[in-house]
């Protein structure tokens, strides 16, 4: 059986010296995990299209229950990332974030347009990668069904208070006069940043501003729930935790 599809390649792994296993995200099958016989050769026609972060168009044969690779276009390869190691270093982290999310079993249309506009964004510098970071992980947990309660206060119903405490194991917040003062704050700003992210329209997501004071609760709150939901760690976070700090460390910013 062929099929005919539109996917981003998430992981890559050396097959047999010459051939790579692929995990590819596309809109309408999900998760799936291809072949790409001698995709690992140099002069391979598959070797471009194979790379880390790049969305093709693809054909796909199934074959011993396995998808093959037989045909693919580049699409978008995200350029801007390739020669900016912080860049690419969040890239990796938006592709294996969306690989542990995403299902073989259970496609989510959301997560392929979710992942290419983050990769976009940064690729063509329309946003930092300390914004784009904090929004897409919040999005993408929203997306999967994981969207953390934020729309009143959990004991007393209020709505719209000064400052928010978040539990990120509970996915709750409460006001000022109900929270515990270990919580996570969230400003109002922060605050109705994260209603923002969690229910706008996707091709709006990253069309806000936010100050620094907001942006920084905004990740300790996105990174915190998303970690203590997922119950796992992500080798690619350390990593890219490890380029900022040390470019911060050189520049003194």
């Amino acid at each position: 059986m062929y099929i005919n599809t539109s996917g981003i390649v998430l992981r890559e792994v050396t097959y047999k010296d010459s051939s790579k296993i692929l995990t590819v995200l596309t809109g309408s099958d999900g998760k799936l995990t291809v072949s790409a016989h001698g995709a690992h050769r140099k002069n391979s026609k598959l070797a471009a299209v194979t790379q880390l972060l790049v969305f093709s168009e693809m054909t796909l044969v199934s074959r011993k229950d396995r998808w093959t690779l037989t045909e693919a276009r580049s699409v978008e390869q995200f350029l801007g990332l390739r020669d900016d190691i912080t860049l690419l270093a969040l890239g990796a982290y938006i592709a294996e974030l969306t690989e542990a999310i995403a299902d073989e079993d259970c496609p989510n249309p959301a997560l392929l347009p979710l992942c290419l506009n983050a990769l976009y964004a940064l690729s063509e510098k329309l946003k930092t990668p300390g914004f784009v970071k904090p929004v897409f992980e919040l999005r993408l947990m929203a997306d999967s069904g994981f969207a953390p309660l934020v729309e009143h206060c959990a004991d007393c119903g209020h709505n719209d208070p000064e400052h928010a405490f978040v539990d990120v194991a509970g996915g709750t917040i409460n006001c000022i006069d109900c929270g515990p003062p270990e919580d996570i704050t969230l400003s109002r700003g922060a605050l109705s940043a994260v209603r923002y992210i969690i229910n706008c329209d996707a091709k709006k997501l990253f069309s806000f501003t936010l100050g620094d004071e907001a942006l920084r609760e905004l990740t300790v709150v996105s990174e915190g729930y998303l970690l203590a939901h997922l119950d796992r760690q992500f080798r690619t976070l350390d990593y890219y935790k490890k380029i900022i700090s040390y470019d911060h460390g050189v520049t003194g910013i």
